[in-house]
This record gives C-alpha cells, structure tokens and sequence, in this order.
C-alpha cells in the first residue's frame, strides 16, 4: 500500500512538472490565437482584467526585488504582456468594427467602463488623454528606461575582465572556495545577460506604444466607414459610438503599458543593496531631519501668503515638522548610547622575571594606527577572518597548517604601512589605504585613472590608490579593483607561499605526524624514529617546500622514506627518490592539462656532460661550478627562460637526475619562477617538447 503511495505522489509531482513545462508554450500559442479568433465580450473583459491584474503584480515585484537578478525573467514578461496586448488591441478591434453600432457596450463592460467612466463619455477628452499617456510612456519612461539599459549594459561588460579576476584573487588567497566563485562568475554572466535583454526588450514597449496610436486611428477611420456605409448610422452617432469604443480600447491597453514601463524603470534604475525600493526611499529620503524641518518652513511660510490655499500648505507643513521631530529624536537616542569603557586593571611595579622574555612569533603582521579598523571586529573589520581563510586554503594546498599570524599595532610605522615577519625578520611590507581602493593595472587598460601612483605589493604590477566612488569607473576601464584589506591579506598569502619552507617548523612536522596517526595508525610506526629521525624528515620535507612541491601526499612520501631509508640516511638522496614517486603530482603543478605536451628548456649534451664531470670531480651539489660557467649558464638560462614566458609557458628546464639539485640551487635565487626537473620526474604517459636548448653554442 505504501509503494501504491509513493507511486502515485511520484506520478502526481512528475505530471505537476510536465504542466508547469507546458504552460509557457500553451500561454503563447493563446496568445497568437486572439489575433485569429474571434472572442466574444466576455472573454474580452477577463482578458482585459487579468491584464490589468498582471500589470499591477509585475510593479509590486519590482518594487520589492532587492536585486535585478531577483527579478531576471523580466525581458521575457515585458515580452510576453507586449504580446498580450497587441492580441487583445487586435480581438478587440475586430469587435468594435463588428457590433459598434449596437451600442457603447459591444465590446464588453471593460471597454465600456474605460470610455464612459475615465473620460466622462467624452471622446475628445478621451482621445487628449490617450495621446497624453501614450507621449509619457513612451517620451518619458521607456526612452529613459532603455537609455540606462544600454548604459548599464555597456559598463557590464566593459567591468566583466576586472570582476572575473578580482573573483581569481580572492579565489587565490583562500578568501572564497570553489563554489563561491563559481557562482560570482555566473552572477557577473547573468547581469550581463540581462541589461543586454533590457536594452533589446525596451524596444517592444516602445513599439507597443507606437502600434497602440496606428491601431487607434485605423480603428476610428475604419468604424466610421462600417458605420455609415454598412450600418446607415448617421456620421455624429457613428463618430460617438466607434470613437468613445476606440478611446476605451486604448486606454484600457496603455494604462497597463504604463505599468508595465514604469516597472521596468525602476527595475533598471535602482541601486543594487539589501533593501528593497520603499526601505531605500523612505531611509535616503527621509532620514535627515534638517531637510524635512526646511521643507516645512518654506511651506509654512507660503501658507501664510495671502491667496494661496493655506489650509493645504500649512497641514504638509505641520506633518513635515511632526516628521522632522520623530527623525531626529531617533537619531538622538541612537547616538547618545553611552559605551562602556573597562576599566583598565593597575599594575603595580614588579621584579624582572623570566615572564618578561616573550617567543618571537613564528608569523607576525604589525599595522599603523589607520589600518587598525581593519583588524577590529568592533569596527567591521574582516582582515582576521581573511588570514584565517589565507591559513585554511594553504593547509590544502600545501598540506600543512602554518602557524597562526599575530596582529599587532606598530606606532613606529607609518599610519597606512603594514609590515610582515617571519621569526621576527621583515619578509615583505608595504602600505593599504583603509577605505580606499587599489586598481590594479593588468597590461590592458583603456584609460588612466587619477589617483596616488603605486605598484602592487605582492607582485609589483603597476597600480593605482584611487577613492571609493571611482571603483565603478576603474572596472570599466579595465583595471582590476581590490580593497585595502585584500590588498593585505594578498601579500600576504603571496609571502607565506613563497617561505613554506621556513614555516614547517619541528612542532609543524609533529602536529602533521599526530593527524596522520589519527588517520592511519600504523603508516609512521616504522620510519620515525626506527628509520629515520624527526630532523632528517623535516629537511626531506623542507627540501620538497624550497623547490614549490606540496607534500599533501604525506602516505606516498612516508611509504618511499619507509623503504629506501634502510639503504641511506642522506636527506638529499632521498629527497630525489621521494620525486621520482611523487612526479605526476610535481609535472601537473606546472603543467595540469593531462594529454598537453610538456613544453620544457633542456640542457645541450656538452653543457650536461660538464656539469656531470663538475659533480663527479668531488663538488659540492651546492655549488663548485667554475665561475666562467657559471655565468654562461646563469646568462643563457635568463634568456630561454625570457623566451618560454613570452610564450606564455611554464619555466620549466629539464635535465638529468644527476646534475638537477646542482642546477636547481645555483639558479633559484636568480630566477625564482624556474623549475628543475629531472627525466626521471616525468611520467612516461607525458610527451616532451623541448623548445629550447640552453649552452648551444658550447661552454
């Protein structure tokens, strides 16, 4: 009995969907039909009605979205109330032209209501407030509407490039996940998508307002025609009765069309925040009392001009002034909170201890006083929650967590200058203006933009401080915009990549060893300390961080270490073996399409062979090249490496295993973007493409 249940719920909610999928072509195909077949009045005057009714919902639904995209199906309504207007101005003309001379009634009790009841029955009152309505929907509103449409949809696409890589810096330093992004990026496609369709859509209604004239006068030429040659009326009752029906017609079309534009107006014009058309009103325009207290005087002195109607001025006046009061005594009440200040705790003068010897912090950011509301919850300050973001992201990509960064403030810095430490040294500095945008400049900008001239701290790219309300302008000049505090929290992921190293300290390595426990308990009861010790791992594991290699495969590294270390204890060896089993995972940081050939230097087989004799005559994988060599080989691997960048590939050199610590550690520090790889590394499902040949032309 249960299943029978469950199948027929399923079956019910399957034929709900499949309804729901056929209402928008069957609405359609009703649509088109009313301009073939005839409806009687009836029909006529629920069509009409449920127009007006799908009008009045289509304002109130822009009036309470908070965000175009709320409301991003509105093109194709605009569409489809067009259409349904065009049908019924068309069923509705062949009735009046048919029964006209029956009476006002022929074509239903809406039409009726509309010519007699709105105008007084007059039809040249009729036909000015026709013109006059048609003439402010479509001078006024729909121009207006599709202008800012155009704008809107312009600067949405000339602001796409900055937005999509401010996306990929938060992205980058750990500020948003995957999904995040992902749906920012679809966010930023749809409001694309949609002032592009309200540019096109605001054509229909400026059409529909230019057909709803056309139809009008062809309507009333054609009813006195069929009126007097067909039906023998004479031509002042056929003027009255097709005219006033006409007239109705219209009216009852375009003030729906009125709605319909006014809706997309607002939908368009608004200001995107987290209050919707009546909250921003009432909160921007309303909310300073000293407007509302001058308003009311200068009313209240009109109100006593003799002549003027001083009932009228003098009421609005004691409202705005009743207004003003409330407003203000609400704004007192907020600001006169009085915040409790803690007592600060005295300290009394106490002997020197060994308390007084404070750790220098492993990780340290030290802000001047004007970045402090950056790091101050109170203050609405998010850097904190950034820098955690900045330790959880690295912790997956690198496979370790980093130690935690203590903030503090420095009144020895400049007000907007930052600093960040390392053991306490200075790794990296610079200044963020709070408050303040950096627009950063990719190489493709259109325009420059004023501001204070800078350069990007993490990666020295050329840069602008510029003032809040530029940022729009910025984007759509094609700069990439950041806040100050991403600028500080980008810097300084960049500069916590860059020594991953340094920061897997001895309690690092043991807190990655006791969550490994937890998972697998007996993945580390042979290797440390029966086979190797702590120290000797961590310089395997530094070694790996030095040369940009996470170690997130920490089972494959401890299976390697477990059986080579009964043969060797050197820390350098076996860093090259842990590598070779590590290679698909190190090719791919570099080089992550699969089936993409790997474009790599390589190393002329003279220049290899006396690097290998250099090596085997007892120099130190240290050093120990000869300095004539050296500085050919420094030389010629700064211009390949030049060259593969302007190719837009990875700085890779691929040489043998033998010479590759060697090569790796003269070259690092001179070209911190190249990577080392031995043919031993590649997998062998990977094809290599050698692009250039360093040493060509000999020693």
């Amino acid at each position: 009995m249960n299943n029978l249940n469950d199948s027929f719920i399923l079956s019910s909610l399957m034929n709900g969907n499949s309804l729901r999928s056929l209402a928008g072509p069957v609405l359609i195909i009703m649509i088109l039909s009313m301009m073939v077949l005839p409806l009687p009045p009836f029909i006529l005057d629920l069509l009409f009605t449920f127009n007006i009714a799908l009008a009045i919902i289509v304002l109130l639904v822009s009036l309470y979205t908070k965000n175009p995209l709320e409301f991003a199906v509105f093109p194709t309504v605009l569409l489809i109330t067009t259409l349904l207007r065009l049908s019924l101005n068309v069923a509705s003309t062949r009735v009046v032209l048919l029964e006209g001379h029956t009476g006002p009634d022929a074509a239903g009790k809406v039409i009726e209501a509309f010519g007699h009841f709105l105008v007084g029955g007059n039809y040249a009152v009729g036909l000015v407030v026709f013109i006059i309505l048609v003439v402010i929907n479509f001078v006024v509103i729909t121009k207006g509407a599709g202008r800012i449409a155009e704008v809107s949809a312009r600067f949405t696409l000339d602001a796409m490039p900055g937005k999509q890589m401010a996306i990929d810096a938060d992205l980058n330093a750990g500020l948003i996940g995957e999904d995040e992004a992902r749906n920012r990026r679809a966010t930023i496609s749809q409001e694309a998508d949609f002032y592009g369709s309200m540019d096109g859509a605001s054509k229909f209604v400026r059409g529909d307002a230019i057909a709803g004239v056309i139809v009008m006068l062809i309507t009333i030429i054609g009813g006195l025609i069929v009126g007097v040659m067909q039906h023998d009326l004479e031509l002042s009752i056929a003027a009255k009765n097709y005219t006033l029906l006409t007239i109705g017609d219209g009216l009852v079309a375009q003030i729906p069309a009125l709605v319909i534009s006014t809706a997309a107006g607002l939908v368009v014009s608004r200001v995107t925040t987290d209050e919707d058309l009546s909250e921003q009103v009432l909160g921007q325009l309303f909310n300073q009392p000293q407007v509302l207290i001058l308003t009311a005087s200068i009313l209240g002195v009109m109100g006593l001009v003799p002549g003027m109607p001083n009932f009228v001025f003098l009421l609005l006046a004691a409202l705005l002034g009743t207004s003003a009061y409330f407003v203000s005594t609400r704004i007192s009440i907020t600001n006169t909170a009085d915040p409790v200040t803690p007592e600060m705790p005295t300290t009394e003068a106490q002997d020197a201890s060994w308390e007084d010897v404070t750790p220098i912090d492993v990780l340290g950011l030290e802000v001047g006083y004007r970045l402090i509301p950056m790091v101050d919850k109170m203050q609405q300050g998010d850097l904190l929650k950034r820098i955690n973001g900045i330790r959880r992201k690295f912790a997956q990509e690198i496979g370790f967590l980093p130690p935690a960064v203590h903030i503090r403030d420095n009144l020895e810095l400049r007000p907007n200058a930052y600093r960040f430490t390392l053991k306490g040294s200075v790794i990296g500095e610079g200044e963020s203006y709070n408050g303040m945008y950096l627009a950063i400049n990719p190489g493709r900008v259109t325009m420059a933009i004023p501001g204070t001239i800078t350069s990007d701290p993490a990666f020295g790219l050329p840069a602008v401080w510029i003032e809040a309300s530029l940022r729009e302008q910025a984007q759509n000049n094609g700069y990439t915009v950041v806040d100050a505090s991403t600028v500080v929290t980008t810097h300084v992921n960049h500069l916590i990549h860059s020594h991953a190293a340094e920061l897997l300290g001895r309690q690092e390595l043991q807190q990655l060893f006791d969550h490994l426990s937890r998972q697998s308990p007996k993945l580390l009861e042979e290797l440390v300390p029966k086979l190797l010790s702590l120290s000797v791992v961590q310089k395997i594991l530094h070694n790996l961080l030095a040369e940009n290699v996470h170690i997130r495969d920490m089972r494959t590294i401890i299976d390697i270490l477990t059986e080579h270390a009964v043969r060797t204890q050197d820390a350098t060896e076996l860093t090259a073996i842990v590598r070779v089993a590590l290679g698909r995972a190190i090719v791919e940081q570099c080089f992550p399409v699969v089936d993409a050939e790997l474009q790599v230097m390589s190393l002329h087989h003279e220049l290899e062979n006396v690097l290998m004799q250099t090596i085997h005559s007892g120099a130190s994988a240290g050093g120990g090249i000869e300095p004539g060599l050296a500085d050919t080989l420094s030389r010629e691997v700064s211009i390949a490496a030049q060259r593969q960048e302007q190719l837009g590939l990875p700085v890779v050199l691929l040489v043998p295993g033998s010479i590759r610590v060697l090569l790796s550690r003269f070259l690092r520090r001179m070209l911190p973007q190249l990577r080392v790889f031995s043919y031993s590394e590649i997998p062998v499902s990977r094809k290599i493409k050698i692009t250039s040949i360093v040493g060509g032309g000999g020693k």
